[in-house]
């Protein structure tokens, strides 16, 4: 009995060396790259009276500068953004972040959204002298949900700013759409840039 017991032993551990051997030998498995999220178009936008949009690349990563308002507030992490230009005054940018989860996407966009609506007050404690005003043009009906915030700044013996944002989700998938120029608020296409958050959600997961 201890000679059998001794030889299924032996057996026993010469085949879970040769299975060790082998997971070893093997090549790991990599995780799949994160792909980039829809984005979208310059034609998307809300049309400028007197200068056609360009539009940059999708480019993985958060911009070089944050976005007026959301300085702090995107994570590097599963972003991408493209911007946009004119050849005037008015310009816009998209960042989209793939998260974790629906529960994280959710927290994301609802961190922005506070973020947009604290901006003008934060602004005028960081700016003496300046004005600023907020406007909360309400939800937009697309997938998870979208909001449109629009936000103006002024300081003395310069133009002042009229800047729109769009947040909105799908799935785990969280995208700010923020579009400025000079101007007030009066001057902001609100209900053309509606239809572009609609457009910047749809377009998050083809």
């Amino acid at each position: 009995m201890f000679r059998r017991a001794t030889a299924s032993a032996t057996v026993l551990a010469a085949a879970a060396a040769a299975a060790l051997a082998l997971t070893a030998s093997a090549p790991a498995v990599a995780a799949p790259a994160a792909t980039a999220p829809g984005f979208l178009a310059g034609t998307d936008l809300p049309p400028h009276p007197s200068s056609p949009w360009t539009q940059g690349k999708v480019t993985k990563g958060l911009p070089e500068s944050a976005p007026f308002c959301l300085e702090g507030a995107l994570p590097a992490a599963g972003s991408w953004h493209r911007a946009f230009g004119t050849d005037l005054d008015t310009g816009a940018v998209q960042v989209s972040v793939r998260t974790a989860s629906d529960a994280a996407a959710a927290k994301l966009a609802t961190a922005l959204e506070r973020k947009v609506a604290a901006c003008a007050a934060d602004w005028l404690r960081a700016t003496p002298g300046g004005t600023a005003s907020w406007q909360d043009y309400g939800p937009v009906r697309v997938e998870e949900g979208a909001h449109v915030y629009g936000v103006h700044t002024s300081i003395p013996d310069s133009e002042p700013g009229v800047h729109l944002y769009g947040i909105g989700r799908d799935g785990s998938t969280v995208t700010v759409v923020k579009w400025g120029q000079m101007g007030v608020l009066a001057d902001a296409p609100v209900t053309a840039f509606k239809k572009t958050t609609t457009t910047a959600v749809h377009k998050l997961n083809p």
